[in-house]
Parts: C-alpha cells; sequence; structure tokens
C-alpha cells in the first residue's frame, strides 16, 4: 500500500506558513490544557461518570482540521475532544456542555460523548465504537447527491475497525466513491486490548483493498505527516476519486478513562514512558526550534496562551446554569 509522501517531496505542508505552524503546536497545547482541566473537574465532582482523554494523540486533530474547511463534516470518538475544539466549535461552549450546563453547545443536554456543532460541520462525537462512521458516510453521499464538494472525516480507533458497521459503509463507500476520509488513530490499544491479540491483520489501512479504495500509513504523531495524508485525501474526494483510509499510528499515553493508571496488566510502565518521550509536543516544539520559528522562550508562551485560554473557558463553563428537570425533554421530541 502507498505511504505518505517522505520529508522534502513538494509536501502540502511546505506550503504553511510560518503563523500556520505556530498555530498547529498551540492547538495540541490547548488540547492538552483542556484535558488536563477536564481531569481536574472529573476529581472536583463537576463532570461525572468516566472520562476518555487523548493524552500523547494531539498531532491528529491539529494536523487533520487544518486540511479541512468549515462546511467539511466529521465525526469522532467519545475520546475526541481536539477534533471539534481544533474544527473551531467554540471552546467555552465546548467545556459547559461536557460537564452539563446551559450555556453548553446543546445546552448540556449530550455531555462529553455527543458534543455537536452542524454550523462547524461537526455532526457529533459518538459513545459507541464506531458510531460515528456511518453518520461520516451518510455526510458523504449527502454531499455525492447534492453534487457540492464537500468532504467528511471520520476519526476512529484502531478497535472500531473490528466492528460489522465499519465494513459495511466501507463497502459503501468504496462502492459509490463516496468523499469520505476514513482516520483511523491506530494507538495498538483497544480500551485494554492490543491490536495483536484482537486483530489477524495488524496493519489496518491493508484491509480496505477489499473495498477497492486506498489505504496509507503515516506517523499520526507528526502533526505534518498527518495534515499532508488528510490534505492528499481530501483533494482525492473532492476531484472524485472516492475514499481513502489513514492509518495514524500513534500511542495513547494515559490510561483508557480516568481511573486506568494506563499501566500494569496490559502494558508496562517502560512502554508507556518510551511513548511519552515521543509526544507530539516534544517532537513538534523540537522543529519549530529547528526551523528558527521559536526559541524555548516562545514555546513557552505558547504553552501559557493556551492555559489562559483553556481557564476562561473554565470559567465561562462554571458560571453556567444546571438545566432545570422541566427542560429535560426540550428539543428531544419533535
Amino acid at each position: 500500500m502507498p505511504q505518505a509522501p517522505p520529508s522534502g517531496s513538494n509536501r502540502p505542508s511546505d506550503s504553511l506558513s510560518k503563523d500556520d505552524l505556530k498555530g498547529i503546536y498551540r492547538q495540541m497545547w490547548i488540547l492538552r490544557k483542556f484535558e488536563e482541566t477536564l481531569l481536574d473537574l472529573s476529581k472536583a465532582g463537576d463532570l461525572r461518570g468516566s472520562l476518555h482523554l487523548t493524552e500523547g494523540q494531539e498531532a491528529g486533530p491539529a494536523g487533520a482540521c487544518l486540511a479541512l474547511r468549515k462546511d467539511d463534516a466529521i465525526t469522532m470518538t467519545y475520546r475526541g475532544h481536539g477534533y471539534y475544539l481544533a474544527k473551531g466549535v467554540n471552546i467555552k461552549e465546548v467545556l459547559a456542555e461536557i460537564i452539563g450546563r446551559e450555556n453548553g453547545t446543546s445546552r448540556g443536554r449530550g455531555g462529553k460523548m455527543h458534543v455537536f456543532d452542524p454550523e462547524h460541520g461537526v455532526l457529533g462525537a459518538n459513545g459507541i465504537v464506531a458510531g460515528g462512521v456511518p453518520t461520516a458516510v451518510g455526510a458523504a453521499f449527502a454531499s455525492w447527491l447534492k453534487g457540492d464538494d464537500s468532504v467528511a472525516l471520520s476519526a476512529f480507533g484502531d478497535g472500531a475497525m473490528n466492528q460489522g458497521v465499519m465494513h459495511e459503509v466501507m463497502n459503501m463507500a468504496g462502492l459509490w466513491k463516496l468523499p469520505v476520509v476514513f482516520y483511523c488513530e491506530n494507538n495498538l490499544y483497544a480500551e485494554m486490548t492490543s491490536l495483536e491479540a484482537s486483530s489477524g491483520v495488524t496493519e489496518v489501512h491493508k484491509r480496505v483493498a477489499a473495498y477497492g479504495f486506498e489505504g496509507v500509513k503515516i506517523d499520526g504523531n507528526d502533526p505534518l505527516e498527518v495534515f499532508d495524508a488528510v490534505t492528499a485525501a481530501v483533494e482525492k474526494a473532492r476531484a472524485g476519486g472516492g475514499p481513502t483510509l489513514i492509518e495514524a499510528m500513534t500511542y495513547r499515553t494515559c490510561g483508557h478513562y480516568q481511573l486506568d493508571p494506563g499501566f500494569g496488566g496490559y502494558r508496562t510502565r517502560e512502554e508507556v514512558e518510551e511513548w511519552k518521550a515521543k509526544s507530539p509536543l516534544i517532537r513538534f516544539g523540537a522543529v519549530l526550534k529547528e526551523k528558527k520559528i521559536c526559541k524555548d522562550k516562545d514555546l513557552k508562551k505558547i504553552e501559557e496562551e493556551a492555559a489562559a485560554i483553556v481557564a476562561e473557558a473554565k470559567e465561562f463553563a462554571l458560571a453556567g446554569p444546571i438545566p432545570s428537570v422541566d427542560g429535560l425533554a426540550d428539543g428531544v421530541f419533535a
């Protein structure tokens, strides 16, 4: 199967400005600070239920969403905070939604697993593994019917590749050459089950050959490689070339949910620490320094700016009213 274009071979990312590159770094830090705040809110009791974080996978949303237009549709998993933030959804309203406040994107009715904002093409996070993929294929089908050039992207994990609905909609997308990008964040574990223990073919991009479209494998911890691969897939889809599956190799350096220490039982502390050293934030900060775009003090300033943005969003969210019981059915029935 084709791989991502090698470094230095007329990559789309070569045309990104210095501000674009700093913006990618800022977006990754916003996600990291956002999730640190979610964890704090969970510990304080302001956010109830399980919380699924994405530490170590920040490059995916930052790179992928930069390749999309506002009118392009996107779906993601319950671990998809970075995608709706990078797609442009108001961070204050997102945080309010996650903690169930009236000033959230869906007035607190959707919560952390069902953030929805059609104005920015966000057709929902989803609590079901592979649950958002059919929605994205449906959006691509709608685009195909209307004859416009918008595309849909669905972000999901490697575990989703073993769900029956995934193969049904991939077959449909390949058959009709729908304008959809399947973005698989292969972090090597489906919850707490390793890829080797659940899949006979561990290079998941090879599976889509059965459906007649292209699969590529990339370094999912390099936001520029992500941007290049998604840009190529989006341009192909807009031109009528059909779907692409991108297998983005990455790693979740936190636990599956907030009470999972992340090692012991299904992976070792040494493995986690090895991947922490390959964090997209560390790697891309080094790239910005190498390109002489930022010095250490500039990187620190960007991190502080991200923290301030998230702190302001937290203040907004906590100030929002809790929905009234009398209005729980609002927007549920038509």
